[in-house]
């Protein structure tokens, strides 16, 4: 990590959401408005109750106010379990037509002990490109 680095952290019923994004000038191509960025996710399940996380929900925010949504089950292709104090992490992307945007978003999980589902929020983040007009 860098100094530039920014952590974004929430914890919702117990379970703690970390994010750390990142711009990937290689993979990027600003004059064609190609932004594409990386996030690390820390999933850790603070509570006593085995958990497990069933659907993502994103809402994606490019600063030309292009908005995207989106669904699906799990996390790259993983529907993890987590008992009492386990950590999940993971890497993903996503591509914006600006060089600014934000991510926000929340992740349904299913209590394994009590068969119930519950919301967990994902903390807001920013996507900041390194990409600098002269």
């Amino acid at each position: 990590m860098t100094d530039k680095t920014k952590i974004y952290n929430l914890i919702t019923n117990d379970i703690s959401i970390s994010v750390i994004p990142s711009y990937e000038p290689a993979d990027s191509n600003p004059a064609i408005g190609k932004f594409i960025f990386s996030y690390q996710v820390t999933i850790e399940n603070l509570g006593q109750q085995k958990v497990k996380l069933l659907h993502r929900h994103w809402h994606i925010v490019d600063s030309i106010q292009i908005k995207r949504e989106i669904k699906g089950e799990g996390v790259i292709g993983q529907q993890p379990e987590l008992l009492p104090g386990d950590v999940f992490q993971y890497m993903s992307w996503c591509p914006l037509n600006s060089p600014i945007g934000k991510m926000f978003g929340s992740y349904t999980f299913l209590n394994l002990d009590q068969k119930l589902p519950f919301e967990v929020t994902i903390p807001a983040f920013v996507l900041v490109s390194d990409f600098k007009l002269n």
